[in-house]
């Protein structure tokens, strides 16, 4: 007799949006099983010179897609898992339902800053999702002589 155990992964893919130079939002790559809450990690990089404003609203705005599942479709300030003067992450929970490509759009919303000016962001970004069956473990059965 033969038992497959069969589990599936998936992978979101690490994706960038570098708008004029100023900023990068990154969607970084994650790992899981489908039906196992993972993290998906979303960054928002100022540079040349910008700071994200620490008193402006700071948001991802996750879309809905059939077998995503969030732990939260808007993520705010006080949901960062990292902030700091040029940086700040989030870090997404979902959780896949089944296998197959998921492409969840997502927009940041942040101020940039300088010594000059302000200028608010809304940035969108890709999260590519996929769910993929790993290797079937066939089971080994040792039968007795006789």
């Amino acid at each position: 007799m033969r038992i497959a155990l069969a589990s599936f992964a998936f992978l979101v893919a690490a994706h960038a949006h570098a708008g004029d130079g100023t900023f990068e939002v990154v969607a970084a790559s994650a790992t899981g099983s489908v039906g196992t809450p993972v993290l998906a990690k979303v960054t928002i990089k100022a540079k040349q010179g910008w700071h994200l404003n620490h008193e402006a609203p700071l948001t991802l705005k996750l879309s809905p897609l059939p077998g995503v599942a969030f732990d939260k479709p808007k993520l705010v300030r006080k949901d960062l898992a990292f902030a700091s003067e040029t940086e700040a992450r989030f870090d997404v929970g979902l959780t896949l339902s089944a296998p197959g490509k998921k492409e969840v759009e997502a927009e940041a919303g942040f101020v940039l800053c300088r010594e000059d000016a302000c200028r608010p962001i809304k940035e969108k970004v890709v999260l590519a999702a996929q769910a993929a069956a790993e290797k079937v473990a066939p089971s080994h059965r040792r039968g007795k002589k006789k």
